[in-house]
């Protein structure tokens, strides 16, 4: 059977909530027998939830701003 699994991919910090947050990926693994590499399905930051109850936009990884992203250099 697949396994899925969030991984983190980087750490950073973040401004807008003032400590460290990370950008984690889910991830699915095929089973054991078949020769797929592991793939991607979605992205998350680990504060996303709790940006979104401030009231001016965060960023991208919360829903809430596309123009900014912590996580790009």
């Amino acid at each position: 059977m697949a396994q899925r699994t969030w991984e983190v991919s980087k750490v950073c910090y973040c401004e807008h909530v003032m400590r460290e947050v990370a950008l984690e990926a889910e991830v699915l693994y095929p089973m054991d027998f078949l020769p797929d590499p592991p793939r991607v399905l979605s992205h998350r930051c680990s504060h996303g939830v709790g940006c979104n109850q401030f009231a001016k936009a965060a960023c991208v990884w919360a829903g809430t701003n596309p123009n900014y992203d912590p996580f790009r250099p």
